[in-house]
């Protein structure tokens, strides 16, 4: 990577990235279009082609990314995933990272996780940034994720060519300090979700045109991103994932976890995990986190459409 008063640029940093679903596909993309240097991993590699056809590297292993790499991004499911593309002693990245390099960590995961990562990297001569996104997959194919960065703030500096092609960088503090800000941001988003879908059943059982109802309210107090971003979908009956109700659960149980840590008491962020476990249970929870009107829809024994 290029030598820390040298900015960093395609031309001196080679970049790795693993996990192309969803979101990582397009954030990857906005890296190679920017004329990085991409070396590429995913468990189901038919997910990759389309950044292999831009010109991306497959390797066959975390550990084979992070040989070739200066800086490591990791976008995949689950902390237990995490761990296991970063840590694991044989096949993860920091195992193949040279000193100096730096992982990247921008999945939505645990706090005290994020902590241990750097304290695993930092034991090696590198460095870790958790980094989790918010904006969903339009955000991603936009490039305008807000970001939220945990850990050495001169490193996450450093990163910020990087960042800047795939949304807005805000550097929250120390490690782990990233994550606390997406969860939180999770809280919002919860409920959120279960006043919009709430408010267009209300609408419809009152006879109103909902579609005409989403437009009256977008410009007053009452409008959000979750409306601008979910209100047409819901009504089009569109509930293809940009985000999966399944990570979304797991979200939401990760910050009943911590609130228990903190001690303190969360009973909207309760209500919608219940709601979205219910889609779950329903084997629903491959759909975006848009369909949680079809609780709502079964519990009043209604339809929008």
């Amino acid at each position: 990577m290029a030598a820390a008063s040298e900015p960093i640029s395609p031309s001196n940093t080679r970049v790795g990235w693993i996990g192309t679903g969803v979101m990582g596909q397009s954030m990857c993309g906005h890296l190679i279009r920017a004329g990085y240097k991409l070396t590429v991993f995913n468990r189901t590699v038919s997910k990759a082609q389309p950044l292999l056809d831009m010109g991306a590297q497959l390797a066959h292993s975390p550990h084979a990314v992070a040989s070739q790499s200066d800086v490591v991004l990791s976008m995949v499911g689950f902390p237990s995933d995490v761990r296991s593309v970063l840590l694991d002693p044989k096949s993860g990245s920091l195992a193949g990272l040279r000193p100096g390099g730096v992982l990247v960590d921008m999945t939505t995961s645990e706090p005290s996780l994020a902590v241990e990562i750097a304290s695993a990297a930092a034991s090696k001569g590198c460095y870790s940034i958790d980094a989790p996104v918010s904006g969903g997959d339009l955000g991603a194919k936009n490039g305008n994720l807000a970001i939220f960065a945990g850990g050495d703030e001169s490193v996450v500096h450093r990163l910020s060519p990087l960042f800047s092609h795939m949304g807005k960088l805000n550097y929250m503090g120390s490690s782990g300090k990233g994550q606390f800000t997406k969860l939180a941001n999770q809280i919002t988003l919860a409920s959120n979700m279960v006043g919009l879908v709430e408010g267009m059943l209300y609408a419809h059982k009152a006879g109103l045109d909902v579609e005409s109802y989403l437009n009256a309210i977008s410009t007053g107090a009452a409008g959000s991103k979750s409306l601008d971003l979910f209100g047409h979908r819901i009504l089009k009956r569109d509930f293809a994932a940009g985000f999966y109700v399944d990570h979304f659960v797991k979200d939401l149980g990760i910050c009943l976890k911590e609130c228990q840590n903190m001690g303190i008491a969360l009973p909207g962020l309760a209500l919608a995990q219940q709601l979205h476990v219910s889609l779950k249970a329903h084997g629903e929870g491959n759909l975006g986190t848009q369909s949680l009107i079809l609780v709502l829809e079964r519990l009043n024994n209604l339809s929008l459409h």
